[in-house]
């Protein structure tokens, strides 16, 4: 594409077209692991795109070879000694489905080798040196193969040694294996699942995720709840909702601890399936010691919506046995409203104390519980 970058990190409706394959990868059950192949100077971003789709499972990065076959090798040498099959599959193809992935998965099992196609819709024709038609095929026969192709694990390392011992170096693992006499299934697909080769294969991905999210956000309402809890100490600040509260202790945390907006980013977090703010924002970085948790909050809500979710609204309550919050809760809400992209009036804050009750009556810590919607 001449863009100066990989195409893996191409915006596609302000997220990383990788990001979406690595979502597809997370919600296959039968992927257990994934091995990322890239350059060096590379990998510091896909893990950033790693936390953007939310990826929990486990996750290694190998050095991309001279060519597609050397790349496969120097991934699958990664691979647990546990897996039995490997699902290859190209990176700037993100719009691939969990459903798929599974389908074809399912295929390979069966057929020991199985990969996507879809059969061809244009009437193909084999042209000369002169660019003269000379051979029509018969187009029911025709299939363009996509990605990811699975195989089972023992052929295609058998596969990959004899491609070595013939000193052959093929651009399709299809083909790996075809050399060794073993047919590859093909798996029909679906004509969404593009290759991101040109500009214009750009604007078609945004716009098939654009039709996607309108479908999810019609059919998918969801609820969150977060809950956090700190210590009061001397010689900290009390913040609550990214307000600053007079008062002669404040919470113990790495970040500013605003235990009220942790509980609406970890709702919010919770109901999108996309972890929780301590592996977003984890306690051992530097970057975010004594971090303003609104800022943290702002991220968050960006992670919903490059994931498709909108926030309908949001109802929290702290608890404390002091200071009185009273005056300070239109300010929280203003705040927490704010940093979320939604009316105020969809965002309710609520202080109560515990009648001296537990550790938050003794008034040895301020807790808080959220509740959210998201469609």
């Amino acid at each position: 594409m001449g863009i100066g970058t990989s195409k893996q990190f191409l915006k596609l409706l302000e997220k990383p077209a990788i990001s979406y394959t690595l979502s597809a990868l997370e919600q296959a059950d039968q992927v257990y692991e994934i091995v990322l192949v890239c350059r060096e100077e590379d990998q510091r971003r896909f893990e950033n795109c790693v936390k953007i789709a939310g990826v929990t499972k486990p996750v290694r990065f190998a050095r991309g070879g001279c060519t597609r076959q050397q790349s496969v090798w120097t991934g699958i040498q990664l691979a647990s000694e546990s897996a039995t099959h490997f699902v290859i599959h190209d990176g700037a193809r993100p719009l691939i489905t969990p459903e798929l992935i599974e389908k074809v998965i399912e295929d390979a099992m069966v057929y020991q080798a199985a990969a996507l196609a879809v059969r061809m819709k244009d009437t193909i024709k084999i042209a000369d040196s002169n660019e003269f038609a000379i051979e029509t095929p018969d187009r029911s026969l025709l299939w363009a193969v996509q990605t990811p192709q699975v195989f089972e694990k023992t052929s295609y390392l058998y596969a990959i040694k004899q491609a070595v011992l013939l000193n052959k170096d093929y651009t399709d693992d299809c083909q790996l294996m075809e050399q060794i006499g073993i047919p590859v299934h093909l798996c029909e697909s679906d004509y969404d699942n593009i290759k991101l080769t040109t500009f214009d294969d750009v604007f078609i991905a945004e716009s098939i995720l654009q039709k996607r999210r309108q479908k999810h956000r019609r059919d998918t309402v969801r609820i969150g709840h977060g809950y956090d809890v700190h210590k009061l100490v001397q010689g900290r600040k009390l913040v609550l909702g990214g307000v600053t509260i007079p008062h002669e202790t404040g919470l113990l945390g790495h970040s500013d601890a605003d235990v009220l907006t942790h509980a609406v980013a970890d709702a919010l977090l919770g109901a999108a399936a996309l972890g929780d703010i301590g592996s977003l924002f984890p306690d051992h970085d530097l970057q975010y010691k004594d971090a303003d948790s609104i800022v943290l909050l702002k991220e968050v809500c960006k992670q919903l919506k490059q994931n498709g979710f909108s926030v309908e609204n949001i109802d929290a309550t702290i608890l404390a046995q002091a200071p009185k919050l009273k005056p300070y809760i239109d300010k929280m809400r203003h705040n927490l409203a704010k940093a979320c992209e939604i009316d105020i009036n969809r965002l309710s804050v609520k202080a109560t104390t515990e009648e001296r009750l537990g550790f938050t009556g003794r008034k040895e810590g301020i807790a808080a519980h959220a509740v959210c919607l998201i469609k």
